[in-house]
């Protein structure tokens, strides 16, 4: 079963002094691209979480968003008041020499460092595994919906490989038709252009020029290889989810269809006929479908 790398995920947690909300936004992306967005009590635990959504996800564009709903005097300040001197008359020095206005003491207080929510800010950090847990919460909400939504593209997408494995046999059932035909009328040229020059005509050697050209005209091994490709996009489908950045069943669908292309041009290129070549722009067009799907697939 496929998972979509969008979604949305949402956890959050109550705490004494405020109310935590996580957030995970995922979209497509080619490769891991996870990034957050903390508030400043929360930031020295970025690293970690990080690291944990490297471990629990896998491709895709990955956002991390935290916010904090304190409670009615949960940020009772805690004042630096040596360290909000200092810069204070450091701050007045440097105005006097280059000859402007010095700022008020009061603007000061609003320098990082000078005036935290000290309390608080301890609570906050006092067990990063709350955290942890509060994450995979969120994770956990993410990959509901991710589930959800690769459901949806697996129905989508089944539909249209169906579709295209019909065209495929279309083509095998018009090929046998048109290269016997094609055959024929090319060993007919072949004997009108020898009688208009007033050749002798050699029946070996229309064989051999016909043999030539039906080799040039076969497609069997592109359609043999083309059962095969669906085979194995099939089973990727069916399979279950691989670990999070381990062989993404996305990467190995996109190549199975660029190998699926390649093998619908070359089948194109072979055959004249317009039965067949209008078989294999449906074919193409099929294939685009199901590309642009994939590139939602993780």
């Amino acid at each position: 079963m496929f998972l979509s790398m969008t979604g949305f995920g949402r956890a959050s947690r109550e705490f004494p002094w405020g109310t935590v909300i996580f957030e995970l936004t995922s979209v497509n992306h080619r490769y891991q691209d996870f990034s957050a967005r903390l508030p400043r009590e929360l930031s020295p635990l970025e690293s970690r979480l990080i690291a944990q959504l490297r471990t629990a996800l896998g491709r895709g564009k990955v956002r991390l968003s935290a916010e904090i709903a304190w409670n009615p005097g949960a940020r009772t300040p805690a004042r630096d008041e040596e360290g909000l001197l200092l810069i204070f008359r450091r701050v007045r020095e440097l105005a006097a020499q280059e000859g402007s206005e010095a700022p008020s003491l009061a603007s000061c207080l609003m320098l990082p460092g000078i005036c935290e929510a000290g309390r608080a800010l301890e609570q906050a950090q006092d067990d990063p595994r709350v955290w942890e847990e509060l994450l995979t919460a969120a994770v956990e909400s993410l990959m509901e919906m991710k589930r959800a939504e690769g459901a949806k593209l697996n129905s989508v997408i089944e539909a249209d490989l169906d579709t295209f494995a019909g065209i495929v046999s279309s083509l095998e059932a018009r090929w046998r038709t048109a290269s016997g035909e094609a055959l024929e009328a090319l060993k007919e040229r072949i004997g009108k252009v020898m009688e208009r020059c007033g050749l002798d005509i050699d029946e070996a050697r229309i064989a051999q020029e016909v043999s030539i050209m039906a080799d040039k005209w076969d497609v069997s091994e592109e359609l043999a290889r083309l059962a095969a490709h669906i085979g194995r996009f099939r089973q990727t489908m069916e399979a279950a989810p691989s670990p999070a950045g381990k062989d993404p069943a996305g990467r190995r669908l996109d190549f199975l269809i660029q190998e699926m292309n390649r093998e619908i041009n070359t089948m194109g290129s072979k055959v004249g006929d317009a039965d067949f070549r209008w078989g294999v722009v449906e074919a193409k067009s099929c294939l685009e479908r199901i590309r642009e799907q994939i590139q939602n697939v993780e």
